[in-house]
């Protein structure tokens, strides 16, 4: 039979009978009675469903057996019209007995059949192989092959007419151009390069281009899916409709039939239908025998094509849910997704089409993508040729096109190409060049005037033109596309399609369904006239067209499963709002071009506040779209400078048309911009458009999707980007071709700084054609080669180039990691350009041959033959940084290689050769370097980490280059010695396995070196007998600094035997061991470095050193954690009897029993050199405290003994020539009563005991001192005294005589207890100050602490108050003196109550010899303010009194002026820091009358302008022994100075003048500048803040000069600048001791002079610069100062250059204690200045250098310097820019360095005071 035939089963034959007989009911029932007479046929036979009657009956005659079923099919052909092939299947199925089968299956499958459309589902068995059934089987062929043929006619009918028709696409009578196809899986790939089909631009009409490549998949099995992903407009459905004209032409010939369906047209079928129905229905419908044409489409499924168009476009979501039966009637979503399953039709081919976006889930895995990208430059021009018939037409529309840039990249979508070339046809006429191409700027446009040329009357219809602008919106809002005739009024339906503007076609609503349809030609033209509506209807008011314009996200969204029909709509609102269109739309809405201005500024205000927001990439070029087609320059500069400088594009897909609009919209930006794009599938042309752009900084692609297409455009656009610094070309796909065009573009870019190319499987040809193009950028910094395909053999080729190449500094390979690393010249940019022969001038060699170079090639798979090539590359080289090679396969004999190549391979810092195979036997060949290598500081090896690591330091004369040519801003440099000195290797053997009987042959290869430095042996099995061995062999090795034995299962005997050392080795100074973590280091003197972990800082560079001076170090012997018997203490001491000195020995232990203490304490008189024993964390026994006070008189070398706690005990040991007294402190020792009288016997022993502290939770110390240190000191706190108490502390306190101070804290409840003691406390003779600081002092208020004072018994001298500190200090003298006459002369003067009068005549009594009244921070009431002007009334001797920080009622201050005026003996009155306004200050003031004998007065922060000053210059006038006068922010301006100056003539014995913080000014200056030349002794002046300029302060300066017992200088924060300065210099007092200059302006010149000015000083104490710009110009002291104790230099712009010859100065200034070097730019390099001047500072206690450059190398360096004895107890290092773990770490190990905020540093009280 015909292959064709078709196969039906009896099922499907059943189910067409089914159908026939319900067409013949009343024939069907009469047959029925005619062979079943008898038998009843009940209701159940009288169905109302005519199928479901049918069936019944049909089982009914099945039953009664084959011969009647036999007559029964016989009649139905005879008497029924049955078609001719459809009888002969009847009689050939059913006509004979077998082929009868079981109709109770055939009757179930029937009813749900009979459900549908009359199309079966399915079908029986074959027809077998007799004779009949092939004849029915040709038959059937025969029926499949006209219905095939009947298909290829349809199709031939609709695309053979030229002209557009119904149905037919606007765009079919024009030429078909392939556009770009390009693969994106690669289940599908082309046999073309990069899997874009290019096509040939010169083929003739009718010839198609790679078509047949998309069905050119290798799968064989599973579902053949294709899906064409392309935006609107690229031409998706006109390919479609081509490949069915094609195959209609017999162009694609593997396919029988062809199917296209639109989902545009079936979103409107709404019910469920089988495959058979929507082939049948939706297609052609075959005439006959359609259940037989299915089956043969089952059977040759792979010779079918179903298209499937607007995947995008569909309605219903797709169901997951699926049926047991695949063939179930079902959605056409759901047929189309059992079809891309394979569960439908299996082996047929699928292609859909469909917006990029979010695609349903029905699509396979497998299923190949292909992306359209529309046209490219050939093609355009082949569209244009073919568009135009007559070759002068097409020469002048290429003409336009081609100098219209923006209208060529149009051009690149093929819809907007159909439309430009219409508009072209009727624009060019007439016109001259470039006139028609200016007409058609945007896309907008290109739409408006394709409307003025498909109009054949020229005329603008406007009635219509917004008829199809309504439709449009309306089926865009609803998302409709096919409209009904229902939908579109009859004119404006006549009106689009006389104009192409509409297509109709029929449509099919169901099975057997159709009806006719109406859509716009295309999408985009719905939503142009969309756009139309909504810009010219009133209807659309000001917020609903706003709302209009917004910008749609691109990206594959998990919740939005179709795409919007309105992509374009906002573009062309945006097209719409141009100027250019204003007069159109005009005409259109029949209103005023105002009118249409004002819609037009909608859109563009939208467009604006849409730029200002923080957009996505997909909305970014959205937006640039929108923002080109208004055509306004001023928003496009807004929207790019709006941009961030970071612009990432990521998973979007992009084309050339949006390429174009964002390097548009760039071109108007003024900064530079960062484009990343990422995961974005590109049109291989996009490049094209960066041509030129000058903006972009950086270029980073990143996508599968880029080949060497997308490479050779971009390499014809990277030469003229010439602002491009970086580029990225990653992930892609790119061969040896689209290498090549890159390469040859590179060295057109001579600015990029750099460039990657990893992960891109390039093999070793292309990377090598890469590395060559190095030396053409000059200014290259980094090129990225990793993640490609990289041999051995290549990778020697690139380090050859890394050695030859005079810019690299760097190739790092690991694994897939490639990356060089370059170091460009520091020529200009001119230079760069100009002539070639500038590169080899002398410079430039000089520069090469000072180069070094780091090789890292870490797991590379490298053996012992490549390190041989290695090493002849590297000894031709540059010098080494650094050479990696670990993690490769060079066993013992490459390390050994490269070991023995080091001396002449220059290596400066590290050669690493870990994880190489290294052996136990290889290890001592590879320690041969140590005697041949000059610059080795460290070799590491750990066998058990795989650790070989080789580290040098550069060769003395070059490391001066080396900081020269640092790139860090605080290069450290050294003080070198004036010779070369050797360096001292560390060599560190750990874990490596060694044993003893290989020591001698570790001794020897190490001991060709005499400068061995460390020696780290931990982690080895040495044991015992090595160790033992190892002291002998120890003196062969040199001068060592370290040597480390942990972890080699050593006892406490092998490391006592290792105390000989400390005869036979000069250099052993210090001995550590840990029982319990095997710790032991042997070393010499402790320097710096060992404070931080090994590797965590850099070393110092062999040879060098800070000028640290040298010091007497003391050896040390520490045992922690072990077990301290008494023969083993015998032993220890013994073997450190021969041990010189001074020795301390420090031991740590569980428990130390009383027979070992005693065994150790009874050795100490045979070691005499020891200086210190320590015994911490170890608990002694309970008569600890005994045995040591026995100590004294049995050992006399010994000083100082503390016991704390029982735990720790602390010995320090005098020599023969020290004389210091003893301590004995034991505190917290449980000492009992039982325990005082044998300790005080033992102590007697000691006759020169100096202080001896039992204290313990209640402290209890006692300070000896000589016989003729008069005066005792009695402190007690937290006694918690009870009322009982108080008789028995006075009597205690009666006896004794020599008492001067006693300071009770925290001691009484209540002001009680103390009145009693006053009372009781009775001398005969002396002086005693009683200090009281308690809570309730603050709270008791003035009248009651006078009151307590009023007890006394003797009488008072000094009152001193202050409630907020809670202080009471009363001075007493003894015994009571009184002056009966006094008093009433006194009494006289009182009106009081009775109370009061009795306290007022108590304390008149009491103090009636107070001298000195001080009332600070209380809180004055009136009744206060009236017994104190009793009190001061009766004061007859009062010299001092003082009132500060307190607050007086206006009442109060009367009662104090008025005792303050008969007070007139008073030498000092401080009124300072109250708040007593105007008024108040002016009436206090008046108590100034008569005070001739004042000295001191202090009225600061009181306002004394106007009026006051002149009460206060008229009371100084007569002030003629005033000596200090402060005035401080009081004020006082330059007319109230100018009254003070004139009044302080009269005070010719002024010594101190403060007048801080005013605004006297300049004038102000100039004033007092008169007048201080006639102040003879004034010492202390400050002027600080107080605006004064260069004018007065020059004249300040002048007349400073002229006082020469000057002695304390404030003038900071005045804009002073450098003439006052060099007026100081000229003459600085020579008694000055205090120079204040902060945030005076003074620059470099003026500090120089002044510092010139100041050196050799020799009173000079206090210097004060901060805040000035002193950088170059700080103090540089030839002399010194002698006795400068501070110098602050803080916020003064000091960098390391400054710091030699600052650190200089400090070593001439030996007093100092404090330098503040905060706020400033100093580094490393500085802090090694400091560090090596710090031991040279004995009296320096505090640095400050927050806030600086310093890194933790230059905290190590401090910390060094602090380790060489200096005094200093704090340097202060808070933000600098050192890791919170490195600086805790730093403070760990050296507590002095403070990197806190807050100044943690405690105050350190010594206890002897």
């Amino acid at each position: 039979m015909d292959p064709i035939s078709l196969q039906l089963g009896t099922r499907n034959l059943h189910g067409w009978l089914v159908r026939l007989l319900s067409r013949n009911l009343e024939w069907l029932d009469a047959k029925v009675k005619l062979f079943l007479p008898n038998v009843d046929l009940g209701s159940e036979y009288q169905a109302p469903d005519p199928t479901q009657r049918v069936i019944l009956h049909l089982q009914k005659l099945h039953t009664q057996g084959p011969t009647t079923w036999k007559s029964f099919i016989q009649g139905v052909c005879m008497e029924l019209d049955v078609p001719m092939d459809m009888e002969v299947l009847l009689m050939s199925t059913w006509g004979h007995e077998d082929g009868f089968p079981s109709l109770l299956e055939i009757g179930k499958e029937s009813r749900s059949d009979s459900q549908l459309h009359p199309g079966l589902k399915r079908t029986y068995q074959s027809c077998g192989s007799s004779p009949r059934r092939k004849q029915l089987r040709k038959q059937q062929q025969e029926l499949a092959k006209r219905y095939l043929q009947l298909l290829r006619t349809s199709v031939q009918q609709r695309y053979g007419d030229r002209t557009p028709g119904l149905g037919q696409p606007l765009a079919f009578h024009q030429v078909y151009v392939p556009p770009i196809l390009q693969w994106s899986r690669a289940s599908a790939p082309f046999h073309t390069q990069e899997g874009a089909t290019t096509g040939d631009p010169k083929a003739e009409d009718g010839a198609d281009v790679n078509i047949r490549d998309l069905f050119s998949t290798k799968a064989s099995k599973g579902p053949r899916v294709t899906v064409l992903l392309g935006k609107a407009g690229m031409g998706k459905t006109t390919l479609a409709h081509r490949l069915c004209q094609k195959w209609a032409d017999g162009q694609l010939d593997r396919f029988q039939a062809v199917f296209l369906f639109e989902f545009r047209q079936l979103n409107l079928i709404t019910g469920s239908l089988t495959l058979p129905q929507l082939l049948f229905d939706v297609h052609l419908r075959p005439e006959a025998s359609p259940e037989a044409i299915f089956q043969h489409l089952k059977e040759n499924a792979e010779g079918i094509l179903l298209i499937f168009d607007g995947l995008d476009e569909i309605l219903q979501p797709c169901s997951d849910k699926e049926t047991a039966d695949p063939e179930d009637p079902a959605s056409a979503l759901t047929l189309f997704s059992r079809l891309c399953r394979g569960t439908l039709l299996p082996g047929c081919w699928v292609m859909a089409t469909s917006r990029p976006g979010k695609l349903p889930a029905c699509l396979p895995t497998e299923a190949a993508t292909v992306h359209m990208w529309g046209f490219d430059g050939p093609r355009v021009e082949e569209y244009v040729n073919h568009f135009f018939s007559d070759q002068p037409s097409r020469e002048a529309a290429l003409a336009e096109l081609r100098v219209d840039r923006c209208l060529w990249s149009m051009c690149a979508v093929p819809a907007l190409c159909q439309v430009a070339c219409l508009c072209l046809h009727h624009l060019l006429p007439g016109r001259s060049p470039g006139q028609a191409a200016a007409l058609l700027p945007t896309m907008t446009q290109n739409y408006v005037q394709m409307l003025l040329a498909l109009d054949p009357q020229g005329v603008l219809q406007a009635e219509p033109l917004l008829g199809l602008g309504e439709v449009a919106l309306s089926g865009l809002e609803s998302g409709k596309v096919i409209f009904s005739t229902g939908d579109i009024p009859a004119s404006t339906l006549a009106f689009g399609d006389a104009l192409g503007l509409l297509t109709s076609f029929c449509v099919c609503t169901g099975p057997g369904h159709q009806d006719k349809g109406y859509a716009f030609s295309h999408l985009s033209l719905q939503e142009f006239f969309a756009a139309l509506h909504l810009m010219t209807r009133p209807q659309v008011d000001r917020e609903a067209l706003s709302q209009h314009v917004t910008l749609h996200s691109r990206w594959v969204q998990r919740t939005k499963a179709r795409l919007g029909l309105s992509d374009h709509l906002p573009t062309f609102l945006a097209g719409l709002a141009s100027r250019a269109c204003c007069s159109f739309l005009s005409l259109l809405a029949q209103r005023e071009e105002e009118w249409v201005a004002a819609r037009q500024e909608i859109v563009l205000q939208a467009l604006k506040k849409l730029a200002t927001r923080r957009l996505t990439g997909p909305k970014i070029v959205e937006l640039c779209h929108c923002v080109g087609e208004t055509q306004e320059p001023e928003l496009a500069s807004f929207m790019a400078h709006s941009l961030p400088q970071q612009l990432p594009f990521h998973n979007f897909l992009l084309t050339y048309a949006d390429m174009a609009s964002l390097t548009n919209i760039l071109g108007h930006r003024d900064g530079p911009i960062h484009l990343d794009f990422e995961g974005c599938p590109l049109e291989p042309r996009c490049p094209e458009t960066l041509a030129g752009c000058g903006q972009v900084e950086n270029l980073s692609f990143k996508s599968r999707k880029c080949g060497d297409a997308f490479a050779e455009a971009l390499s014809r656009s990277l030469p003229t980007m010439g602002s491009l610094k970086k580029l990225g070309l990653a992930g892609s796909k790119i061969t040896a071709r689209g290498i090549s065009h890159l390469v040859q573009a590179l060295p057109f870019c001579p600015q990029l700084e750099e460039v990657s190319f990893q992960d891109n499987q390039l093999k070793d040809k292309e990377v090598l054609n890469i590395v060559k193009v190095l030396s053409c950028l000059p200014r290259l910094q980094k090129l990225d080669l990793s993640r490609n395909n990289v041999s051995v053999s290549t990778l020697l080729s690139l380090t050859k180039v890394a050695v030859t190449c005079p810019t690299i500094k760097m190739l790092q390979v690991r694994e897939t990691d490639l990356i060089f690393l370059l170091s460009p010249p520091t020529e200009t940019a001119a230079e760069l350009q100009g002539d070639p022969d500038l590169k080899g001038n002398a410079n430039q060699r000089k520069e090469a041959q000072r180069r070094s170079l780091a090789l890292r090639l870490q797991k590379c798979q490298l053996g012992v033959h490549d390190v041989e090539v290695l090493i002849a590359q590297l000894q031709e080289g540059p010098q080494l940084d650094e050479v990696d090679l670990s993690g490769n396969q060079l066993k013992d004999e490459g390390c050994q290689l490269m070991a023995e190549a080091t001396p002449q391979l220059h290596i400066t810092k590290k050669l690493d050769l870990s994880d190489n195979g290294l052996s136990v036997a290889g290890v001592l060949s590879v320690l041969s370097v140590v005697s041949t290598c000059q610059t080795l500081a460290e070799l590491h090896i750990s066998l058990l980490h795989k650790t070989v690591v080789f580290t040098f330091a550069p060769e003395l004369e070059e490391q001066e280059g080396i900081q020269k040519r640092a790139t860090f801003p605080d290069s450290l440099t050294f003080q070198m010695p004036s010779e070369p000195s050797l360096r001292s290797p560390r060599i560190r053997l750990t874990h490596c396995a060694l044993q003893a009987q290989r020591l001698e042959l570790l001794c020897k290869a190490l001991g060709g070196s005499c400068r061995l430095g460390h020696l780290d042996l931990s982690g080895n099995a040495l044991g015992d007998e090595g160790v033992a061995l190892l002291a002998q062999l120890l003196p062969g090795l040199g001068s060592l600094q370290s040597l480390n034995l942990s972890e080699n299962r050593l006892s406490l005997e092998g490391v006592l035997s290792l105390t000989q050392c400390f005869s036979t080795l000069p250099w052993l100074l210090h001995l550590e061991f840990s029982s319990a973590s095997q710790h032991i280091i042997l070393r010499g003197d402790k320097r710096g470095r060992d404070l931080l972990a090994p590797g965590s800082l850099p070393e110092f560079r062999a040879g060098a050193r800070l000028g640290f001076g040298q010091r007497h170090v003391p050896r040390s012997f520490c045992l922690k954690e072990c077990q301290l018997e008494p023969l083993s203490l015998s032993h220890l001491c013994k073997s450190l009897e021969k041990c010189p000195g001074p020795l301390e020995v420090q031991l740590s232990c569980e428990v130390l029993s009383d027979q070992s203490l005693e065994t150790l304490l009874h050795h100490l008189p045979q070691l005499p050199q020891l200086s210190l024993l320590q015994l911490s964390q170890t608990q002694l026994p309970p008569g600890s405290p005994l045995l040591l006070a026995d100590l004294f008189s049995l050992c006399p070398q010994v000083q100082k003994v503390d016991l704390r706690s029982l735990r720790h005990l602390t010995l320090h040991l005098r020599s023969s020539e020290e004389q210091e007294d003893g301590c004995c402190w034991f505190t917290d020792c449980g000492l009992r009563q039982e325990h005082v009288e044998p300790l005080c016997c033992l102590l007697s022993k000691c006759e020169d005991l100096n202080q001896l502290d039992l204290g313990s939770k209640q402290s209890f110390w006692i300070h000896f001192s000589r016989q003729e240190e008069a005066g005792k000191t009695l402190r007690l706190s937290e006694c918690h005294f009870k009322p009982e108490h108080m008789p028995r502390l006075a009597a205690s306190l009666n006896q004794a005589l020599q008492l001067a101070e006693l300071t009770l804290t925290w001691c009484f409840p209540g002001l009680e207890q103390l009145i009693v003691l006053l009372s009781l406390l009775t001398w005969p003779t002396g002086v005693l100050t009683l200090r009281v600081e308690e809570p309730w002092v603050g709270r008791a208020g003035l009248l009651s602490l006078l009151e307590v004072c009023a007890q006394a018994s003797g009488n008072i001298t000094e009152i001193s108050i202050s409630e907020t500190q809670k202080q009471l200090c009363i001075q007493l003298e003894f015994p009571h003196q009184e002056n009966p006459e006094a008093v009433a002369l006194r009494l006289a003067h009182c009106d009081l109550g009775t109370h009061q009068n009795l306290l007022a005549r108590r304390l008149m009594e009491t103090c009636a010899r107070l001298r000195q009244l001080s009332l600070s921070q209380v809180n004055l009431c009136d009744a206060g303010s009236l017994l104190l002007q009793s009190l001061l009334l009766s004061l007859s001797e009062l010299k001092n009194f003082r009132l500060t920080y307190s607050c007086v009622s206006s009442k109060g201050l009367a009662h104090l002026t008025s005792g303050l005026s008969h007070c007139h003996l008073l030498e000092e009155l401080d009124l300072s820091n109250n708040q007593f306004g105007d008024e108040g200050t002016k009436v206090l003031l008046g108590a100034l009358e008569g005070k001739c004998r004042l000295k001191r007065l202090d009225l600061s922060h009181l306002p004394l302008g106007g009026s006051t000053l002149a009460v206060l210059t008229q009371g100084l006038g007569h002030m003629t022994l005033l000596q200090s006068l402060r005035l401080s922010r009081s004020n006082i301006d330059d007319v109230g100075c100018c009254h003070l100056s004139k009044a302080l003539r009269a005070a010719t014995s002024l010594e101190e003048l403060s007048l801080s913080h005013n605004q006297i000014g300049n004038t102000g200056a100039q004033d007092l500048a008169a007048v201080l030349p006639g102040l003879p002794e004034l010492r202390k002046i400050d002027l600080s803040a107080n605006g004064i300029g260069p004018a007065g302060g020059a004249r300040l300066a002048e007349s400073l000069t002229l006082c020469r017992h000057l002695e304390e200088l404030m003038l900071g924060c005045n804009a002073l600048e450098d003439c006052t300065a060099l007026g100081l210099a000229k003459g600085l007092p020579q008694h000055l001791r205090v120079l204040h200059l902060p945030s005076s302006h003074l620059s470099p010149e003026g500090m120089l002079s002044l510092g010139q000015a100041l050196d050799g000083s020799p009173h000079v104490e206090e210097i004060s610069l901060a805040e000035n710009s002193l950088a170059g110009g700080v103090p540089r002291f030839h002399q010194g100062l002698p006795v400068l104790r501070q110098l602050d230099l803080v916020s003064c712009e000091i960098d390391n250059q400054t710091a030699k010859p600052l650190a200089a100065s400090f070593v001439l200034c030996p007093a100092l204690e404090k330098i503040m070097l905060s706020w400033n730019l100093l580094g490393d390099e500085a802090a090694a200045e400091l560090a090596r001047v710090l031991p040279q500072m004995g009296r320096l206690k505090r640095v400050d250098l927050e806030k600086n450059r310093i890194t933790a190398y230059g905290a190590w360096l401090l910390a060094e310097g602090l380790a060489q004895g200096s005094g200093i107890q704090v340097i202060r290092l808070w933000n600098n820019p050192i890791p919170p773990d490195m600086a805790q770490h730093l403070q760990n190990q050296e507590p002095r360095l403070d990197f806190a905020f807050f100044d943690n540093q405690p105050q350190v009280i010594p206890r002897s005071t």
